[in-house]
């Protein structure tokens, strides 16, 4: 996953409010184009740099390209030491999430990636009454429950072929996906979006930094690894900005339907670059998931 899509300003357009439907979609555009080319990129890097190196290098070209955007739009000033804790609780658990979607990436088909990690959303949901203190409605239990079937029809734990080590990294990856949104949530109401980014790749650059030396060696980037390593840092963090940027301008509602878009458009990439079948139980698991998120999006917190 990619990171969390939960960096959304804390005040979204009010219902009703005129949409620019055309500036979202070619926001989301670039968002899906991101986060592709970073899966993408993550297999290339994958057999020159195990997944701390990739999220070393990730973060380190992160943390530039923050400051560097702060600086040119005059927003250094909105980075403070504050919300560590919270700031460190979210970016621990999405270096989980990221290195776990990485290790997964080169193991099964990159549409199957993307519909586990749809299931993020949906433990959220379950999760947010007893983090957050959101109520937990029928709707968002059916929803989640529908969500469950869709990842099982993917997976297909009855079957080697489908279900193998992979599918539990992509799955696991998403509930470090979720720990993250749920404190995403929390920061977007008491720090700006440059404080979260800053914060967010500063840190993962710590982390890495110590989870890569586990094995007693670091391997530096080569010939090989230099584009695809370049490509994870700024495609990765241009997508986030490209949703952000979406996400700014219409509902999330309005904004998801462009998002799920990820999942056919990955499928169509890994056919044609690398040749991968789309079996018809991730095309109905796929659709299960995504509807189940669809309905998620539509409850109302007091229904």
């Amino acid at each position: 996953m990619t990171d969390s899509p939960n960096l959304a300003p804390p005040l979204p357009p009010l219902p009703g409010a005129h949409v620019p439907i055309l500036r979202v979609a070619l926001w989301m555009c670039g968002a899906i184009a991101g986060f592709t080319t970073m899966a993408v990129a993550g297999r290339a890097a994958a057999p020159y740099h195990d997944t701390f190196e990739i999220m070393l290098w990730r973060s380190v070209i992160g943390v530039a390209l923050v400051i560097l955007g702060a600086t040119v739009t005059g927003r250094l000033g909105q980075i403070r030491a504050r919300n560590l804790a919270l700031h460190g609780a979210r970016n621990l658990s999405h270096f989980i999430g990221q290195n776990l979607w990485l290790a997964a990436l080169p193991l099964i088909p990159l549409a199957q990636v993307f519909a586990l990690e749809f299931s993020s959303p949906l433990i959220v949901a379950l999760a947010a009454p007893f983090v957050l203190g959101e109520v937990l409605t029928a709707r968002r239990i059916g929803a989640a429950s529908l969500g469950f079937v869709g990842v099982v029809i993917v997976a297909q734990p009855w079957t080697g072929a489908t279900f193998n080590i992979g599918t539990l990294l992509a799955l696991a990856a998403a509930f470090g996906f979720a720990g993250s949104a749920l404190a995403t949530k929390g920061l977007t109401k008491r720090a700006p979006l440059v404080e979260i980014l800053f914060w967010l790749t500063l840190m993962q650059l710590v982390f890495a930094l110590l989870c890569v030396f586990w094995d007693g060696q670091t391997r530096l980037p080569t010939l090989h690894s230099l584009a695809p390593l370049a490509l994870i840092g700024v495609a990765g963090l241009g997508a986030h900005l490209c949703l952000t940027r979406a996400l700014s301008l219409a509902p999330a509602s309005v904004v998801a339907p462009f998002d799920f878009a990820r999942l056919p458009v990955s499928a169509l990439v890994g056919t044609l670059i690398y040749g991968e079948a789309v079996a018809l139980t991730l095309v109905a698991g796929g659709a299960l998931i995504l509807y189940a998120n669809w309905i998620n999006i539509k409850s109302k917190p007091n229904r």
